[in-house]
């Protein structure tokens, strides 16, 4: 078993924007993440989840990233057990999460299911799903109005005490969703609001993906970052240092979170 040192910065700061008079009262307003107070999660060791993360039927590709995206970290901040129904929203074509969740639930007597329409379907049962995983989404919702109405139906899926797990490319918070969504950047705020106001409580965040590094100022949006690696559109050209800038930044600075819904309606 390796050891695990976990630097995870939690806490239950929320922020303030007043949304409609019958919403749940507001909580006060978000500290900066670096004033968050520092805890250590007790994490217990999961073989399994070790096992197939380093299984070698994933693309290499996919492991070369295991450095900058911290899936056993991550996974186990989440809440990820042995025997979960976990149900993955949009996993996409490469199904980064998708190839250790799915081969993972096998193992351990879950059950992985992946969702592209999730007002159409969720893939289980009202009120029996035990994790909602989203990753990298709520920029493409918030541009076309899905994000209420798909926090609603990972509500209604989910068990009473059930967790929406999060990694969304992060903004500076207190910007205009509208502004900066285009980049694949959304604040941190926006999604917690979202998520509040589908009944879902803010139980954790977590620094496991933060970047100091990225500006988000950026020619192509997140997108110029690994590993997409967009050097050229619309007529501009990155020069071949600016290239290699972009590549030492790394992966995006990303928001962790970790909601659950109440075991008791409100």
């Amino acid at each position: 078993m390796r050891p695990l040192v976990l630097a995870a910065l939690l806490a239950s700061a929320f922020a303030s924007p007043a949304f409609a008079q019958n919403a749940p009262p507001e909580p006060p307003a978000l500290q900066h993440r670096q004033g968050l107070s520092m805890e250590m999660p007790q994490v217990q060791e999961d073989a399994a989840l070790q096992a197939a993360i380093a299984s070698t039927t994933r693309p290499e590709a996919d492991r070369a990233r295991d450095g900058q995206r911290h899936p056993f970290e991550t996974l186990t901040f989440w809440g990820l057990q042995p025997g979960l129904t976990v149900v993955e929203i949009e996993p996409g074509r490469a199904g980064w999460w998708r190839n250790i969740l799915e081969p993972y639930a096998a193992a351990t007597g879950g059950r992985y299911v992946a969702v592209g329409k999730p007002t159409e379907s969720m893939g289980v049962a009202d009120g029996t799903a035990d994790m909602v995983v989203v990753a990298r989404a709520f920029h493409n919702w918030s541009r076309d109005g899905r994000t209420d109405p798909y926090l609603a139906a990972f509500f209604k899926a989910l068990k009473p005490g059930g967790v929406l797990a999060v990694e969304q490319h992060r903004s500076v918070d207190g910007l205009n969703i509208a502004d900066v969504a285009s980049t694949g950047y959304v604040p941190e705020s926006y999604v917690i609001h979202a998520a509040r106001r589908a009944g879902f409580e803010l139980e954790a965040r977590s620094e496991l993906n933060a970047n100091p590094k990225d500006d988000r100022d950026h020619p192509f949006g997140v997108w110029t970052l690994p590993p997409v690696r967009t050097s050229e559109r619309a007529g501009r050209t990155l020069t071949a240092e600016e290239r290699a800038a972009f590549d030492a930044v790394g992966e995006s600075d990303r928001m962790t979170l970790r909601f659950r819904k109440p075991e008791i309606a409100n």
